[in-house]
């Protein structure tokens, strides 16, 4: 029933035939290949024309799980509230993350790789400004066509993100080094790979520099930071009508505060 379920609603809404089926590898069997079966015996046809399975998610090196007590779930990679979490991480840290991966090899968090992660995707966006601001010469000494043609090959072949990234590091460090004088390009050449990293980084990719977020994160910091100073004050003057106020108030906003030892903390409630 749980195959034929699938079948069914998938037939409903995307038609007896459409592009793309995802899941994990841990479906292939029994669930996927009974759904390709019905389909066949229903419609004649496989149901989906590609087949895309993802591999497992692993913590460092052990697969991820909640009976293991190593399960993490997004919001709590976003706010740094997790145990085997050195410190939070922005959303687009995590996305880049997981294009350095293909999407069938087995993925494994750990801070370390989280943190390199992150230096990754800001050299990524420091490159796209460099060559925003390049002077133009006469020729090229980079072969700016040969790397889109790479690109283009890495994601026909069957979606190689970490293949296509190695190729925009690439020339990260060429344009890093046109900005230092050893390599040229042309006005047309910085126009087109001005086009490829926009193509791939923000289209294709989705990813947006961390720094856009930033200012907004910070200040909200800035400002929790103040409504705790308020309330510690009013704690010393022992106004505890103004520190409860200040306590309920945020948590009908969803934030809970906690005083230790280490002095108090707010986090947002789960």
């Amino acid at each position: 029933g749980w195959h034929l379920e699938c079948s069914a609603m998938s037939c409903k809404y995307l038609g007896e035939q459409f592009d793309i089926h995802g899941g994990g590898m841990d479906l292939v069997f029994p669930h996927h290949e009974a759904e390709i079966a019905q389909c066949c015996a229903a419609n004649n046809n496989k149901g989906a024309k590609y087949w895309m399975h993802n591999n497992m998610i692993t913590i460092g090196g052990q697969k991820m799980g909640k009976s293991l007590g190593n399960f993490i779930t997004l919001s709590e990679f976003f706010k740094g509230d997790h145990e085997k979490l050195a410190q939070s991480y922005h959303p687009m840290v995590i996305r880049f993350f997981l294009l350095q991966a293909h999407y069938r090899s087995t993925v494994d968090f750990s801070n370390e790789a989280l943190q390199a992660a992150e230096k990754g995707l800001i050299r990524l966006f420091n490159a796209m400004k460099t060559l925003s601001e390049l002077n133009s010469h006469e020729k090229s000494t980079i072969d700016v066509l040969l790397y889109t043609s790479k690109c283009e090959q890495a994601m026909n072949d069957d979606l190689n993100t970490p293949i296509v990234l190695s190729y925009l590091f690439e020339l990260a460090k060429l344009i890093n080094s046109t900005k230092q004088g050893e390599n040229k390009l042309s006005k047309q050449d910085i126009h087109q790979l001005i086009d490829l990293f926009e193509k791939y980084v923000i289209n294709i990719f989705g990813l947006q520099p961390i720094q856009k977020f930033k200012s907004k994160d910070s200040d909200s910091g800035n400002l929790m930071q103040l409504l705790l100073e308020l309330r510690n004050q009013a704690k010393d003057t022992k106004d505890w009508v103004t520190a409860d106020k200040i306590r309920n108030d945020l948590n009908n906003l969803n934030i809970e505060i906690k005083d230790t030892k280490d002095g108090t903390k707010w986090s947002y409630k789960k």
